[in-house]
């Protein structure tokens, strides 16, 4: 066990950027439908400035759900539900900024690697270091890309558990999961140290987890996080929560209402993905630019369109093999074919602050003109579910913001935690917690 306080964020810039959002034309793939919206693979266009380095979209877009617009440099309320715009400054919240008064919280890092685990035990490589925008789809099928560059390999990652100053261990914990550890722990660190030093958060654990490795389709880091399914969750679940209570010797809560999932981009939608399959562990997330897009692969004959199929039918032609109920090999279903999850499902007990920026992700791969990698459109569609069948969410279109914006983080991370945890009472016991 290694005990230290780490300086990391003063490259999330950097890594994001090379991780999370490479270098791409961001531009309407060749031959794509973006006239015909009954036809296959429709792209939706609609409000979309292609002139700007990358595209911006107007959040005002009439296909877009209304949203509340808010004075440049103010927030949503943290008792508000629904959608917001924000920006188009951005100036880091102060709760952000380190201050030498506050008591600072401990930080243990361990190790973990493939050899140990046993539902990621063989791992995905990709030959080519970076992400491949080339790489080709079945013929005739824009959503299905076929990568031949990957092979079997092993990943080695970072679990680093903050525990704060006020942490007093004679009860379970509530608790963060947070997925691309690494990439802006000390922001994360320094916001719950000035958060909780001023009761606007409880104390609280924060576990941030590696990814295994490289970005997007035919890596580690897509098949967790990319996957929809309940796996990742439960790798969290049976394999690192049990080495942090060992290695640090903390005790966590198992009650749901005392569990955040948190991540950006594609772990955006990992922390979804696991309340949204394991809501007995998860009942909070915290997303930003989740990719609710066709990023899943291997490609699932159950669920083609991977995290679109969240919030909206699959874009290409319906045919016998979609069942959206079930992942895995297709079985009868009385879900009709290509029907969102969230919109076919019981409404679950998640509550979910998500947001995403007017110049975030479209198309950074120019061979998947599906109609289905559109971040802002994916966004938009998931809080029009998400209010049709009735949850507890705040979704911020922010102004003047890529993907994954570091600038918005600083300025909305306090905000989404603490309208993420309202209702939060550390008082109550649960039956799980007695069991930890």
């Amino acid at each position: 066990m290694v005990h230290l306080r780490s300086k990391i964020f003063c490259v999330f810039m950097a890594a994001s950027t090379t991780l999370i959002a490479p270098a791409m034309a961001q531009v309407v793939p060749p031959n794509a439908n973006t006239t015909d919206p009954l036809a296959p693979f429709y792209i939706d266009v609609t409000g979309l400035d292609l002139s700007t380095k990358p595209p911006t979209r107007d959040p005002n877009n009439p296909n877009y759900p209304p949203a509340k617009e808010l004075p440049d440099g103010q927030l949503p309320s943290v008792h508000a539900v629904g959608n917001f715009i924000i920006g188009p400054t951005h100036n880091a919240a102060p709760e952000t900024i380190p201050d030498g008064a506050v008591p600072k919280g401990a930080v243990y890092s361990f190790t973990m690697n493939s050899a140990n685990s046993v539902i990621y035990h063989t791992g995905v490589a990709r030959d080519a270091p970076g992400n491949d925008p080339n790489a080709p789809t079945v013929p005739g099928d824009p959503s299905y890309l076929v990568m031949t560059s990957s092979h079997s390999g092993t990943w080695t990652r970072n679990v680093n558990v903050y525990v704060p100053d006020q942490y007093t261990g004679d009860k379970p914990a509530p608790f963060i999961v947070v997925g691309d550890g690494g990439l802006f722990d000390d922001l994360l660190f320094t916001t719950l140290d000035n958060m909780i030093h001023k009761g606007l958060l409880p104390p609280m654990v924060a576990i941030t987890i590696e990814n295994g490795g490289q970005d997007a389709q035919g890596s580690q880091r897509g098949v967790e996080y990319d996957t929809v399914s309940g796996t990742y969750a439960e790798f969290v679940e049976r394999e690192v929560l049990p080495l942090v209570r060992r290695n640090v010797g903390v005790k966590l809560t198992k009650a749901a209402r005392g569990r955040l999932a948190l991540g950006i981009s594609s772990s955006g939608i990992a922390s979804f993905v696991m309340a949204w399959y394991h809501p007995e562990w998860y009942g909070r997330v915290v997303a930003f630019s989740p990719t609710f897009v066709n990023q899943q692969w291997p490609h699932n004959p159950a669920l083609r369109g991977g995290g679109w199929e969240l919030h909206s039918p699959f874009a290409g032609p319906k045919g016998p093999l979609e069942n959206t109920s079930n992942f895995g090999v297709p079985a009868p279903s009385t879900i009709p074919d290509g029907s969102p999850l969230v919109l076919t499902s019981a409404t679950k007990p998640i509550r979910f602050w998500f947001n995403v920026g007017d110049k975030d992700l479209f198309y950074p791969r120019q061979t998947m003109g599906d109609g289905m990698h559109d971040w802002v459109l994916a966004g938009e569609n998931m809080a029009k579910v998400l209010a049709a069948k009735g949850y507890q969410y705040q979704f911020v279109f922010a102004r003047n913001a890529g993907h994954a914006d570091a600038a918005t983080m600083r300025q909305t991370l306090p905000q989404a935690l603490q309208w993420v945890w309202s209702g939060y009472n550390p008082a109550l016991k649960d039956r799980e917690d007695s069991e930890d």
